[in-house]
């Protein structure tokens, strides 16, 4: 079939399921959520072994650890998706409510109403996670979606979305509510971007050349976001007892992730007492360095994997044991670097200096800005609102950890008493 036929296919199919969805009630979407968690479970060895041939065929195509990392299921990680799935089952269902009550002048009873987007279509790399969370996100919202990941997971895709489809069934709803698109062709994307008929939003989830071909190409509105390039900024009253270990989590924790730390800026009157402890622990852990001059005059260098850093390199996403140092001179020098080189995701300061916590949450503006606590909280699950859709680095609309409130808009309701405008 060809690529336009094709996409107008599911896009129609698409709409005409997100129909069905629109008016169901919460404890339908719970029932149909139930069900497809104890699908998956049922269905644990086939999507396994369809993961574990994307894995080969991934390390025979020589794909990196850290991509590998991504696309990889397991037994604990397929748990922990069910898991999700029973988490955002226990949430609060946004649509339907209703806010912004009130009688105006004119007679009219005027209120908001959540309701569903309609047709949302995910674009997504080597992580099949996500294939679930964008899955059951949409339909608790009362969505359908089109979903397109990326060839490195076709095999676990095309398995994980027969499986939630079959529950569909079982339901008595239409399968194509969820769909996925079957082929790695590039021009798919690019037709699925400007499908405006039938699609209400774009999320692309991936790294910056996806994101900026949806930015440029899309003719629908498009949620920015999932790249990281995250900082922690460790303050000279900071308890240097006790950062060692939040820094090393948000790094080391799992370094492929978005909110996986890349750059460690340390004030300078800690810096020379700090950082050789710090590089001994985190280079016994697999942990490289990127660092600037004065970093280099206060570690043994001959001891570590140390290399010049950049412009480039600062502004590098690093998904990987690889971490940028920096020493500054004060609070507003790490600031500045901040806003010169972060993606807009996740920023933390360490510090029991109250002053300084508060300067830093007021000037850094990020999606997420954290005190005394890893970048890797940044996540829907951690932030107590389920399995997430994306994390939007962008203002409009939505912004961090995107999960079901992001997935609904509002219409306007107005009621009168035969009213005419006067």
């Amino acid at each position: 079939m060809p690529h336009k036929e094709y996409l107008h296919t599911l896009g129609k199919q698409a709409k005409a399921a997100s129909f069905a969805l629109a008016n169901l009630s919460s404890q339908n979407k719970s029932e149909l959520l139930h069900c497809i968690s104890e699908q998956l479970s049922l269905n644990s060895e086939a999507i396994l072994t369809a993961n574990a041939k994307d894995v080969a065929a991934a390390r025979e195509n020589g794909l990196t650890d850290a991509m590998i990392d991504r696309l990889l299921l397991d037994t604990d990680r397929l748990s922990g998706i069910i898991a999700d799935i029973d988490n955002v089952i226990n949430l609060a269902d946004p649509v339907g409510s209703e806010s912004s009550s009130q009688l105006l002048d004119n007679g009219l009873r005027l209120t908001q109403r959540r309701v569903p987007l309609g047709v949302v279509g995910v674009i997504y790399e080597a992580r099949p996670n996500v294939t679930v969370d964008i899955a059951v996100l949409a339909l608790k919202t009362g969505n359908a979606v089109i979903l397109r990941g990326g060839k490195e997971t076709l095999t676990s895709n095309q398995v994980l979305s027969d499986v939630i489809r079959k529950a569909l069934t079982l339901q008595g709803l239409p399968e194509n509510a969820v769909q996925l698109i079957n082929s790695t062709d590039r021009d798919l994307v690019t037709g699925l971007l400007t499908l405006d008929q039938y699609v209400d939003m774009i999320i692309p989830r991936g790294g910056q050349t996806l994101q900026r071909l949806c930015a440029e190409k899309a003719s629908i509105p498009v949620i920015l976001g999932g790249i990281g390039i995250c900082h922690l900024y460790l303050d000279k009253m900071a308890d240097l007892s006790r950062s060692a270990e939040v820094i090393i989590n948000a790094k080391v924790q799992r370094p492929t992730v978005c909110n996986a730390l890349d750059t460690l800026l340390i004030h300078e009157d800690v810096a020379a007492e700090f950082l050789p402890i710090l590089f001994k622990q985190m280079s016994a852990l697999g942990v490289s360095f990127y660092t600037c001059d004065k970093t280099k005059t206060l570690v043994d260098t001959q001891a570590f994997e140390i290399h010049s850093a950049t412009d480039e390199s600062y502004s590098t996403e690093w998904l990987s044991l690889t971490l940028g140092v920096k020493v500054v001179n004060d609070i507003d020098q790490a600031i500045e670097h901040i806003r010169q080189h972060s993606s807009g995701h996740s920023e933390a300061i360490l510090s029991d200096d109250i002053n300084a916590t508060c300067h830093f949450m007021n000037q850094v503006d990020s999606a997420a800005v954290y005190v005394n606590a890893s970048t890797r909280f940044t996540d829907g699950s951690q932030f107590g609102l389920g399995a997430e859709v994306a994390v939007s680095t962008q203002k409009l609309h939505a912004r961090g950890p995107m999960a079901l409130d992001a997935l609904t808009t509002y219409k306007w309701l107005a009621t009168g008493d035969y009213t005419a405008r006067g």
